[in-house]
């Protein structure tokens, strides 16, 4: 891929079903346009702090894997074990499986269907896009940067519509700083407000991933980081303002019904389909990325637990590529299988719950590692921009432990339960190599 296609991976994770349902949750939780602008502003400069230091390691490590290669280099590899675990086996099947049940709703709301096709339909779409992504870089690639660079102009649009058919008016974001009747008490508003725009931001270090796959990565990937999170703090700025100049905050009764709202709003009786039709192009080229970059992950943990052995038991089955398409094949089966068995088990909404927490304390590691490179970071934000990061993530973590303990610690102890796994992986492949060297 060239920038244009790594811009895309950066944006595409970032801007998916949070954009309709995010900001405005945000503005009635917080009843002050003036504070969802200042949320917004400082999430986008924890993210752009974060972005640089996603770069640097993009740069110096230019592989698939992303965080799991950052991780293990800089911590070993049990730290980068326990990544690779959350990621692949239990955080991105979980919310590859939300998302797809999340669309149904407005795949309906565009074609009516049986509801015994309804039932099928996320199962469906998981299966599609693992297809995509077994065939190679190349269709995936191609079709993810189309349906997420398609994204921009089309929430663009949307904002220009508001403003030139009238719908959109100033008095509605006026006084931007009052906060109106109604709103939540102001530390747990911004609190949740913030927690809110960072998972919404989130999926900008998705490029990381996939930095193997991208070409000129010392040029392409600076500007990808960069240019993405530029593009999603705009748009997300842009349409929180449009959402609330065409329906006032005290109007916002719910997350769901205000996509209603705003579409009602904008088209008459036609919104529900054309927001429905926004929200599936979002959506999708969000699991696009999420389906194309998760089983790198994969694939690179396997590579690094083998550690260059033919036989180094059985993780080395997903670190092999298709011989004739190039892809990390059997990563993208098994990404593939355990979202379905996610889904089967209809468990995706609890994992989300138990594993944010951890994420958080992730990202933070990961950036922390540019603190134990060998060769040192001579930039000139460094460094300033690891630290903003490292500290904002810190308080994004108390908030979570303060408004969701139970869940944050039994995430906590999901993501540790990796510890005895590895055991088991380790001691299976010492027995294998043991029989091969016994063998006369």
């Amino acid at each position: 891929m060239g920038v244009g296609g790594a811009t895309a991976v950066v944006t595409g994770e970032a801007i998916s079903l949070g954009i309709f349902l995010t900001p405005a949750g945000m503005a009635r939780s917080l009843g002050s346009p003036a504070l969802l602008a200042a949320v917004w502003c400082g999430m986008a400069l924890l993210t752009m702090a974060g972005a640089l230091c996603f770069t640097e390691l993009a740069v110096r490590n230019p592989h698939d894997g992303g965080e799991y290669i950052y991780l293990r280099r800089g911590f070993g590899r049990r730290v980068g074990f326990l990544y690779g675990w959350m990621a692949a086996l239990v955080m991105y099947p979980g919310i590859a499986s939300a998302l797809c049940v999340g669309t149904v709703p407005y795949v309906q709301a565009l074609i009516p269907m049986p509801l015994w096709l309804v039932s099928l339909l996320p199962a469906i779409m998981l299966l599609a896009l693992g297809a995509i992504n077994y065939f190679g870089t190349g269709v995936s690639g191609s079709l993810m940067s189309a349906l997420n660079w398609l994204k921009v102009p089309v929430l663009v649009g949307l904002v220009g519509w508001a403003l030139v058919s009238g719908r959109a008016t100033l008095a509605n974001l006026e006084p931007l700083t009052l906060r109106r009747f109604g709103s939540d008490p102001l530390f747990e508003a911004i609190a949740g407000a913030s927690i809110s725009a960072f998972f919404c931001f989130g999926g900008w270090w998705e490029a990381g991933k996939i930095a193997g796959q991208v070409r000129n990565p010392q040029r392409n990937l600076p500007i990808a980081f960069s240019a993405g999170v530029l593009v999603v703090t705009a748009l997300y700025l842009l349409v929180s303002f449009a959402f609330v100049a065409v329906v006032p905050v005290q109007s916002i009764q719910s997350n769901t019904a205000f996509v209603a709202q705003f579409g009602q709003a904008l088209f008459g009786s036609a919104g529900g389909r054309v927001l429905s039709a926004c929200v599936l192009l979002c959506v999708l080229g969000g699991l696009l990325v999420l389906s194309m970059a998760v089983p790198r992950v994969t694939y690179a943990l396997a590579l690094g637990e083998a550690g260059g052995r033919a036989n180094a038991g059985p993780l080395v089955f997903f670190g092999r590529l298709h011989p004739r398409f190039g892809s990390p094949a059997n990563a993208v089966l098994l990404q593939t299988g355990m979202a379905l068995l996610v889904l089967a088990l209809g468990a995706f909404d609890r994992i989300l719950a138990f594993i944010i927490f951890s994420a958080v304390v992730f990202l933070a590691l990961t950036v922390a590692t540019l603190f134990r490179v060998i060769t040192p970071v001579r930039k000139w934000w460094f460094p300033a921009a690891p630290l903003v990061f490292i500290a904002g993530s810190g308080i994004l973590a108390a908030m979570l432990l303060m408004h969701s303990l139970g869940p944050s610690l039994l995430g906590a102890a999901v993501v540790l339960a990796g510890l005895p796994a590895r055991w088991l992986l380790v001691r299976s492949t010492n027995t294998v190599q043991a029989q091969i060297v016994e063998i006369p």
